[in-house]
């Protein structure tokens, strides 16, 4: 069964770190693009960043550039999400997504995605 399992959330001070795990079970991740969404209360649900199945290639929403780096360990099979200078307007939960098996070129558009992961808070306060 295919599934993703999202962790690392938690409640962090602005300007802290905090890295996401989204780890793969029932099919391998090397071969899917994979991205992050995350969802505000209120908020449609917004693409943060992907990495591709081939060259590793990433793209960030304009609001994470500089701050959030997207990776991937094959070995693994997980894809992470380091997420530094955090700021309030961050907090949502952030969910794991990975690509449809026709689709090979990074995106944000969920349309895009057959399998989500449960999701995982993040909280930015003081």
């Amino acid at each position: 069964q295919l599934q993703l399992v999202e962790s690392g959330g938690g409640l962090v001070q602005p300007g802290g770190s905090l890295r996401l795990s989204c780890a793969a079970s029932g099919f391998t991740l090397d071969y899917r693009v994979i991205s992050w969404f995350r969802q505000a209360p209120g908020k449609e649900r917004e693409g943060v960043s992907c990495i591709s199945s081939s060259s590793g290639s990433t793209i960030y929403v304009d609001s994470v550039k500089g701050r959030f780096t997207i990776s991937r360990d094959n070995a693994k099979n997980t894809v992470y999400l380091q997420m530094n200078s955090l700021k309030p307007e961050d907090t949502a939960i952030y969910y794991c997504a990975a690509g449809r098996t026709s689709i090979r070129r990074c995106t944000l558009n969920k349309s895009a995605f057959g399998s989500w992961g449960q999701g995982t808070q993040v909280t930015v306060s003081s």
